[in-house]
């Protein structure tokens, strides 16, 4: 119990700091620093090298032909969903051709879609061959595949009170508007700058976040620790300053210090869950962030009404100041790049050898500065031009995500004007958005149970049989968001009962998650080597209009009312557009 313990510590980024500062290995040492480790056979032999697949090795020379160093085998090249179907079955052909086990092998497929390869032991071969330092057997313990389930669950709900906390933060300041108005005397459209700055900033971060986390040497539980901690004391910051313009770099800073979650929570539950298993998880993981925006109003608007709009900083700072506590004490590294970039260098220390490297650090040793821009930033919009279903998600998803947002600005004028709630009260509303949660998981992971796992589990990878197949659910129920927003448009009056509109809201949430759901999975396996990437320059796009939406949906709103602005504009002055129009008039002035 004490070893298992002692192993727990090591991993998580306490244990790592109190290796750092006392300076002893021997305090949480890892299994290649204790006396007794003995080296794998693979690095015994005098002539260590490896023979890799021979299409993997072709690829190499072609783009590394001026080097010096000729590593065995690995991509570097732009690799089609097919072409990586192809790498991945020839190397499985090579495992099962009857080849010895080997000590160390490279059959895990690093981040970015980058095909697997076999490291074997043969006949003896140039010094100076690099050895490709893998996991050391099918079970071994470091590999995130092989954790218990109660630690990858342990991980899960980690990943999930980190990403509410962070989702949360968006709409928690929506109820100050009004108290920001009167304390600094701004406009309206300044007021709004609070959630909108917010929601591009937590847009713009996983452009940076997303590829960095993906870098051996880098890693996703450091960056989730730094930027985090950074995140708590700038919520304590926004509780505390008294400028509106510091208020507001403040909260584009909270943004963009909390994005992580979004940027690597995912690949973290990647790198733990089988690919047919994961999109269990994935779904439950998406519920928080989905439940953030959502629960923000409801939790702070009775708060701020008391004790003004600091209390919404406030509750902001001691959500997140437990949740940072605990991951500090108990989130390990699960990026599989970074335990063998690490296993690698203890390697190196032990044995005087320069030889042993992993696969993904080979790739990026001959990466250029520009490769590593273009394979994080610019390929995927390069991607976004080229591809009209990648470019059609992107554009779909931020048109969701701008209308979700938009409701934080139409919900006051339904229901504290047409029907009376006070500011705690309106943000009551949002409930309708758990019962269409709670449908959209259950039939979301049903039809995945019965339908696509079974598939997957049949189908080689990457691609797991046809990426398209994973949309049919949201193809099916795409209908619902028209429904769900002409039911809340034109039942958003005084005359009719509120629970009309709110029935509207669930319907379109079902919709909408759903619709994420799907478009997140079809992205993953259509490019897996740019699937990290792509979700951010997604993000970025649906973030970015989701803070639009925040500024111009009021003015639109009280122009040409609710119904008028959910709709259609040139039907205002028809029917309830007209009603709706003139109710919103006293707010203008």
């Amino acid at each position: 119990m004490a070893e298992s313990m002692r192993e727990v510590i090591r991993e998580t980024s306490i244990g790592q700091i109190a290796r750092l500062i006392f300076g002893r290995k021997d305090l949480f040492p890892y299994p290649e620093e204790l006396s007794s480790f003995q080296l794998p056979a693979g690095l015994n032999a005098s002539n260590p090298t490896a023979l890799l697949d021979r299409k993997l090795e072709a690829e190499l020379k072609k783009q590394q032909h001026t080097s010096s160093v000729k590593p065995s085998a690995f991509s570097t090249g732009t690799a089609t969903p097919s072409d990586e179907k192809d790498l991945e079955a020839g190397t499985s052909q090579i495992w099962d051709s009857g080849l010895p086990s080997p000590a160390i092998t490279g059959n895990a497929t690093p981040k970015g879609g980058v095909a697997s390869v076999q490291a074997i032991p043969v006949s003896a071969a140039p010094a100076g061959e690099p050895v490709i330092v893998d996991w050391y057997d099918a079970t071994d313990s470091a590999n995130p595949k092989n954790w218990p389930f109660r630690k990858k669950l342990f991980i899960t709900t980690q990943m999930g009170l980190y990403t509410f906390a962070v989702y949360i933060g968006s709409s928690l300041y929506a109820p100050a508007e009004a108290d920001v108005m009167a304390s600094f005397g701004a406009s309206y459209e300044v007021a709004a700058l609070g959630i909108a700055l917010y929601v591009f900033g937590y847009g713009l971060g996983p452009l940076l976040w997303s590829p960095l986390s993906e870098m051996p040497a880098v890693g996703r539980s450091g960056i989730f620790i730094v930027t985090f901690f950074i995140f708590v004391m700038l919520a304590l910051g926004a509780s505390l300053v008294n400028s509106l313009g510091g208020l507001f770099v403040l909260r584009f800073l909270l943004g963009f210090f909390g994005s992580p979650c979004l940027a690597a929570a995912g690949a973290t539950l990647d790198d733990m869950f089988v690919a047919w298993k994961l999109p269990y998880v994935l779904t439950i993981w998406s519920s928080s962030a989905t439940l953030g925006p959502a629960l923000g109003p409801i939790i702070s608007g009775f708060a701020v009404t008391e004790k003004g709009w600091r209390w919404s900083g406030w509750e902001l700072f001691w959500m997140a100041a437990p949740v940072w506590v605990l991951m500090f004490l108990s989130l390990p590294e699960t990026n599989p790049d970074t335990i063998l970039h690490r296993r690698a260098n203890r390697l190196r220390a032990r044995t005087g050898r320069s030889d042993l490297t992993t696969v993904e650090d080979l790739k990026r040793a001959h990466m250029s500065a520009r490769q590593e821009v273009v394979y994080a930033l610019i390929k995927p919009f390069q991607i976004n031009a080229l591809d009209p279903a990648i470019l059609y998600t992107t554009c779909y998803a931020a048109v969701l995500y701008a209308t979700y947002y938009s409701f934080f600005e139409a919900f006051p004028m339904v229901f504290s004007d047409m029907h009376g709630f006070n500011l705690g009260e309106s943000g009551l509303p949002f409930l309708a958005f758990v019962p269409g949660l709670f449908i959209a998981v259950l039939g979301y992971i049903g039809w995945f149970r019965l339908k696509a796992e079974s598939v997957m589990r049949r189908e080689p990878p990457p691609l797991y049989g046809f990426p398209e197949a994973r949309l049919l659910p949201g193809v099916a129920t795409t209908f619902l968001a028209p429904v769900g927003l002409f039911i809340f448009a034109w039942t958003s009056r005084p005359d009719i009962h509120w629970i009309v509109p709110i029935i509207g809201l669930t319907i379109l949430f079902i919709s909408i998650f759903i619709a994420f759901q799907c478009m997140s999975f079809y992205i993953a396996r259509c490019y897996p080597k740019y699937s990290a990437s792509l979700f951010a320059a997604n993000t970025f796009a649906r973030s970015s209009f989701a803070a639009g939406s925040i500024l111009f949906s009021r003015p639109m709103y009280e122009k040409l009312g609710v119904g008028g602005g959910i709709e259609k504009p040139d039907e205002v002055g028809e029917g309830p557009s007209k009603d709706i129009g003139a109710q919103a008039e006293p707010m203008v002035e």
